[in-house]
């Protein structure tokens, strides 16, 4: 039997590509609001992150979200994502002491 493929995206951050669950999705809707996407469903322009402060704050630096998104990016969505890559961190870190005990 044939492996599934498993979907990969390149992080606009640190330009490593990995499988797209892993990563954070960030879209912009056909209407210019740009917001977090948790499903990946979500219509628009997305864009991927690693949930990783570093790799936020490198794509901030290098307006990398302004470039996919050819438009400017607030401020709020830096905010939203560095709270959700917050989140995303700590339950990473509860899922390794679970699975070590």
């Amino acid at each position: 039997m044939a492996q599934k493929k498993i979907p990969a995206r390149q992080c606009i951050g640190c330009l490593t590509s990995r499988p797209k669950k892993e990563l954070v999705r960030v879209v912009r809707a056909p209407s210019g609001e740009i917001s977090i996407d948790p499903v990946g469903k979500k219509p628009g322009r997305g864009a991927y992150l690693c949930p990783d402060a570093a790799c936020l704050a490198k794509a901030k630096k290098k307006k990398a979200l302004e470039r996919c998104f050819e438009q400017p990016v607030p401020a709020e969505v830096y905010d939203a994502l560095a709270q959700q890559l917050a989140g995303v961190e700590a339950e990473k870190e509860a899922d390794r002491d679970g699975k070590e005990a």
